[in-house]
């Protein structure tokens, strides 16, 4: 496994939506750390092994692109603004991801999300 492309934050967490729009798994494993949470609002993810498994092998739409709007790199963490894409370009919902970095990888990521604009 690869380390962090970059130690800037705001690089960080554009590499973590390239990696997993391209379906580049072992890239977004290396861009977290091993402890790497996520929390949202429909379940929790503990440990870097899992949320790669199931962002690889039981999501249940693999052809989306995330569309970053906006990324607010001040402060303890980065926040970033954006919407979930199908394989046609339409939205399936928006997004706000609050990540924790640490030691130049991604320790943790709160995910807000509302559906058709909500």
């Amino acid at each position: 496994m690869t380390g962090p492309e970059t130690d800037d934050p705001a690089r960080l967490v554009r590499a973590y939506y390239d990696a997993l729009d391209a379906g580049e798994y072992d890239r977004l494993a290396g861009l977290l750390a091993p402890g790497f949470v996520q929390r949202r609002p429909d379940r929790t993810f503990e440990g870097r092994d899992r949320f790669v498994a199931f962002m690889r092998d039981e999501r249940p739409m693999t052809d989306t692109s995330h569309a970053v709007d906006a990324v607010y790199p001040a402060g303890p963490g980065v926040a970033v603004r954006g919407r979930l894409l199908d394989a046609d370009g339409d939205e399936v919902f928006a997004f706000v991801d609050v990540f924790s970095v640490e030691a130049g990888r991604l320790a943790a990521l709160e995910t807000y999300a509302g559906a058709d604009g909500e």
